[in-house]
């Protein structure tokens, strides 16, 4: 076989092998943005509860990252919520007593975002090693955020599943810690009605009916 073929064969075999980058598409004017694959809404910045002036450091207990995640309203889009955390999950290195938990977890929609989506690599900051999606987001923390999913092995029921921008998923006290928050809506937000567009589009047919009738 000539050179040039192997060359060419090389060259094939190499883009069949790589992992193809997840789609994002830009909502809300660049607010959100859309993971096409899995279906849910990311939002832009990784640390709004800090820069919005929700909280000063955008460090939360558990209890108060839901509360804040349920509450917000971004461009008359609300729902959102934090991440959620598959259980069992055969993706993760470690699994233990019921538990998946370690690295290279990607069933989880904070371990698909990272493995899958920005494309870190495991016990690297995700700042260190990443792709091109992760320039549409702003403010990613390495230190980690909660999931929405409590660890259902605590029979106290104390604790919750956390994922670190290093590619690490552990559980932890969900009182003691105070991780980040990244709010995440399911589904497409560009299908969700926004409340102003309603009304106007209601009371365009009703001056549209009003014409026919008196016009």
């Amino acid at each position: 076989m000539q050179p040039r073929n192997l060359c060419s064969i090389a060259v094939l075999a190499a883009f069949s092998v790589a992992p193809a980058q997840a789609e994002l598409l830009s909502r809300l004017g660049g607010l959100a943005y859309y993971d096409t694959d899995a279906g849910i809404t990311w939002l832009a910045d990784a640390d709004y509860a800090k820069t919005s002036g929700y909280d000063n450091d955008g460090l939360m207990t558990w209890d108060q990252a839901n509360a804040w995640a349920a509450g917000l309203n971004i461009a008359g889009v609300t729902g959102w919520h934090l991440p959620y955390t598959q259980q069992p999950d055969a993706s993760c290195g470690v699994q233990a007593f019921g538990a998946s938990l370690g690295n290279n977890c990607e069933g989880s929609e904070l371990g698909n975002l990272f493995y899958n989506v920005l494309g870190g690599s495991s016990t690297i900051a995700i700042s260190d090693s990443h792709n091109d999606n992760y320039d549409l987001f702003s403010n990613i923390r390495i230190s980690g955020y909660w999931s929405a999913t409590e660890f259902s092995g605590d029979p106290l029921g104390q604790t919750a599943w956390t994922f670190g921008m290093g590619g690490v998923q552990i559980y932890v006290n969900k009182s003691s810690f105070e991780p980040h928050a990244w709010a995440v809506r399911d589904g497409d937000v560009a299908a969700v009605p926004v409340p102003a567009a309603i009304w106007l589009y209601g009371a365009g047919l009703g001056l549209l009916a009003y014409l026919r009738r008196y016009g």
